[in-house]
């Protein structure tokens, strides 16, 4: 089974939460941690990767954290997987040409293919800054509907 791990749903938790944030200020590893759900030493861990590929900054010192290293507009839910899980692949005969001696002849080969590409496409054009929006809709939609079941 091909699943996102522990530590790609971590990145990208953590991503969001940056680029939710005032742009430019720094957040300290134990807000995000407590924020997302994270252990705090995972969380320093997956944030070094991001800061190491230029997607996240780090600040050191004591009012050291962490920011966005650019505009969320400009980064997409396949950098940060990308990042924390290295390339993504459904199939092992998509890694390159003759990694599987059947790609030539094989039935399945041109769909997961096509299967590959269709991802690679849906996780390249859902930028941070889209799903941010998407979570603040989804929370004030999820407030109202709380406020109406709390009424008599």
């Amino acid at each position: 089974m091909m699943q996102l791990t522990r530590a790609g749903e971590y990145g990208v938790r953590a991503v969001i939460y940056l680029a939710a944030r005032p742009e430019g200020k720094i957040i300290f590893v134990g807000e995000i941690s407590e924020s997302q759900d994270i252990p705090k030493s995972f969380a320093s861990k997956i944030l070094q990767m991001l800061v190491k590929s230029g997607l996240v900054r780090s600040q050191r010192g004591v009012k050291g954290g962490f920011m966005l290293a650019k505009p969320a507009s400009q980064i997409t839910l396949r950098d940060v997987i990308e990042v924390v899980e290295g390339p993504i692949f459904l199939n092992q005969c998509l890694i390159k040409k003759g990694e599987c001696p059947r790609d030539d002849f094989c039935p399945v080969h041109p769909v997961w293919r096509e299967a590959q590409d269709k991802l690679m496409e849906i996780l390249g054009g859902a930028t941070i800054a889209g799903l941010v929006e998407n979570g603040k809709a989804l929370e004030k939609r999820m407030g109202k509907q709380a406020l109406r079941k709390k009424k008599p």
